[in-house]
């Protein structure tokens, strides 16, 4: 902070205006890329899938709740994993305000993870959320879109995952895969997208980018795993490791056990 330069008020408009131009420049280029993504050629999704959900099974189709346009949020919540990935978590913090606008405007969201309804339940009423979740448990869903991977699959070295074969050190990962449904009932994937793809969707960084600091994230990660947790557990000291679980301070994994309740 101290060896920042100072200017006079005048030095800092010029220096504004000019950062400005750049600024119009990203809008008009995001402007552009989403235009192209919404001309991406669609695919039919040939396959019926089965969901557990609260008010019974359901099929994809049935999780477009009579709107047109679908996004699914590919959760990291595995069976037996009582507490959700942080990065997954910190992104389903940003959903609650959107939902009554995506929902007015013919978009449902929801979230598909491999946990059981049972421990989806116990952890979305944990956190306050209210946003439709759903389990793929007895479904080949998660598998289908390359965000899940069998144990065989990590243990022989690399899946395929954001469009290219890499080596992952766990079953789940992270992303939202869109689709649409058409007046006579087909169902299409139009988008997918994973890793830093999902930081768009992300209010927090958006706020913390105008900042002086920015995203300051200068821990052993370089990522949101550094300063980021569960909204529960920012006073309750531990960290997050490279697979984006909470440990507690003791060293312990948390994701497989429940959480302390405040008394």
């Amino acid at each position: 902070m101290q060896t920042h330069k100072i200017a006079s008020k005048d030095e800092w408009l010029s220096a504004r205006k000019a950062l400005l131009t750049r600024e119009k420049e990203l809008t008009r280029l995001r402007d552009k890329i989403s235009e192209e993504r919404r001309t991406l050629p669609w695919v039919k999704v040939e396959k019926t899938y089965v969901f557990d959900t609260p008010q019974g099974k359901k099929t994809l189709a049935d999780l477009f709740e009579g709107r047109s346009q679908l996004i699914i949020k590919h959760f990291m919540l595995a069976p037996g994993q009582l507490e959700g990935c942080v990065g997954c978590s910190f992104e389903a913090d940003h959903v609650e305000g959107a939902l009554v606008h995506l929902e007015h405007h013919d978009v449902t969201y929801v979230a598909v993870a491999r946990a059981p309804l049972s421990e989806i339940e116990t952890y979305k009423k944990r956190m306050g959320w209210h946003f439709t979740w759903v389990s793929s448990a007895n479904s080949d869903f998660n598998y289908d879109f390359n965000v899940s991977f069998t144990p065989d699959q990590v243990a022989n070295g690399k899946v395929y995952y954001n469009y290219e074969a890499t080596e992952v050190p766990i079953e789940d990962l992270s992303g939202n895969s869109v689709f649409i449904k058409s007046e006579n009932g087909e169902i299409f994937h139009t988008y997918s997208t994973y890793g830093r793809g999902l930081e768009e969707i992300l209010g927090t960084y958006m706020y913390l980018d105008i900042t002086p600091k920015g995203r300051n994230e200068n821990g052993p990660n370089n990522d949101l795993t550094d300063w980021v947790r569960l909204h529960d557990r920012y006073d309750s000291g531990g960290y997050v490791d490279a697979t984006d679980r909470y440990r507690a301070p003791d060293g312990e994994h948390a994701c497989c056990a429940p959480a302390k309740q405040d008394s």
